[in-house]
């Protein structure tokens, strides 16, 4: 996901809960983000947070459009999605997606139309269609 912000302009990744970070606690590389990342970890900001409703209220305070990507029956097809100025988007973790407390203060819900028989897509895949569809 570092290189796609990278490559997208992407100014800042914030990384919740069990997320690994590109640091460990005693302010280590973490060898195995480095190498995927091809560097890109060293070049985007990021920050580690324990809740992501905090860092929804965070940024809504800061006049940020904080976007949910999840299917639910609340959200937008991407396709219809006009990104705005400042946006910052919430992908969820593998298995359960977004969590409900967050879906409830986001801005947007936007979903990515699945045409298979899977319901989902990796958080790193999400984010890339996600980020791309804003540059064109």
């Amino acid at each position: 996901m570092f290189r796609t912000a990278d490559a997208t302009g992407v100014e800042k990744i914030f990384l919740i809960g069990y997320t690994p970070t590109p640091v460990d606690r005693f302010g280590r590389a973490q060898a195995e983000i480095t190498k995927t990342s091809l560097g890109a970890s060293e070049e985007i900001g990021w920050e580690h947070l324990s809740e992501t409703t905090d860092l929804v209220k965070k940024l809504q305070a800061e006049g940020v459009i904080v976007v949910a990507v999840e299917q639910c029956p609340e959200s937008v097809t991407l396709k219809e999605f006009v990104v705005p100025d400042k946006v910052a988007y919430i992908v969820g973790n593998e298995v359960g997606g977004v969590d409900a407390e967050t879906l409830k203060i986001v801005d947007t819900i936007v979903d990515i139309p699945m045409l298979g028989k899977k319901e989902s897509l990796n958080v790193s895949v999400t984010a890339g269609i996600v980020l791309y569809h804003g540059l064109v």
